[in-house]
């Protein structure tokens, strides 16, 4: 996690122990903001923060949620309270057989279908949203393939906003039939994915209201995936595996 000695002053956004967005390039730091690159050198940004105590009771106290971190994450105190899909606390299950099969000595798989769309995005959409709901946005918007857009739209569904998701005219209706039940808007886009996201982007600047979670929120949609982590450490007594494999 990046920390800042300096905080810079940022308009009146709750957003816990975020302080600023710190670019990853040139470590310009810039207010919070919805933001994702630098204005100096068009570097990614990514949340600044300046942690206050943090105790493992606290958490281990917390909601039976992605929010039990939420002193961690760029989001309100009272996250757990406004309504979201409550992703996370996944089961991390031990696989013994599948661990005597690859000749390794101890072997764990984080089960994150057991998130409310059955993906790890359920995860950084509920972040992306917290904060956009602090930064003023009142539409929750992507562009995907898939996964994303179930998470979107029943996150929007969940917290009484409109969503608009963009996907390839070319993708599979079997991926995206989940997200049509929530009832946002669902467009295809003529084009591959890369054509869909370089929509989003421009939207994103047109549209004031709209909070593209892995566009103009992206920093803080990007930390929603350190809960994984978090939850794995908590799980495994607060201690650390030697080695995480994630697939891409």
């Amino acid at each position: 996690m990046t920390t800042t000695a300096h905080p810079i002053t940022s308009a009146t956004f709750d957003l816990g122990p975020a302080r600023a967005l710190s670019c990853r390039e040139c470590g310009q730091q810039s207010p919070l903001a919805a933001e994702f690159a630098c204005a100096e050198c068009f570097g990614p940004l990514e949340v600044a923060y300046d942690f206050g105590t943090v105790r493992r009771s606290d958490i281990e106290s917390g909601p039976r949620s992605i929010w039990r971190y939420r002193s961690l994450l760029p989001v309100p105190s009272n996250v757990d309270s406004q309504p979201n899909t409550q992703p996370g606390l996944t089961r991390l299950v031990k696989a013994d057989r599948l661990a005597e099969a690859l000749g390794v000595k101890s072997l764990w798989v984080k089960d994150d279908t057991g998130n409310p769309t059955h993906s790890f995005k359920d995860r950084v959409v509920a972040v992306a949203l917290a904060a956009a709901r602090q930064l003023g946005f009142t539409v929750l918007a992507c562009p995907s393939t898939g996964n994303l857009a179930n998470a979107v739209a029943a996150a929007a569904a969940r917290a009484g906003w409109k969503s608009v998701v963009l996907i390839p005219s070319s993708l599979e209706r079997a991926k995206v039939l989940t997200t049509a039940v929530y009832d946002g808007a669902l467009i295809a886009v003529d084009g591959n994915y890369d054509d869909v996201n370089r929509l989003a982007t421009e939207l994103a600047a047109e549209h004031e209201d709209w909070a593209f979670v892995n566009v103009n929120v992206r920093p803080y949609y990007a930390e929603g995936s350190k809960t994984l982590g978090f939850e794995v450490a908590e799980q495994l007594g607060w201690r650390l595996p030697e080695q995480i494999v994630v697939p891409i």
